[in-house]
């Protein structure tokens, strides 16, 4: 897969490969990690809506516990 347009994370500060990727397809939207670029996943824009809500909701933090 050759996507020409991955935007890295505005968290990911200035770290070379210690960042997420979004990249943008008719009816997708693909994720990977830098240091990683042949791993993608791909969702639809409603799912990954769902997921950030809910992360910056916390309701993943007890996953770390």
């Amino acid at each position: 897969m050759d996507i020409q347009h991955w935007r890295k994370s505005s968290y990911s500060g200035d770290a070379a490969n210690n960042c997420v990727e979004l990249a943008r397809i008719p009816d997708a939207v693909l994720l990977r990690e830098r240091d990683q670029p042949q791993t993608v996943i791909a969702t639809t824009p409603a799912a990954l809506r769902t997921l950030t809500r809910a992360v910056r909701a916390g309701r993943f933090d007890q996953l770390s516990r």
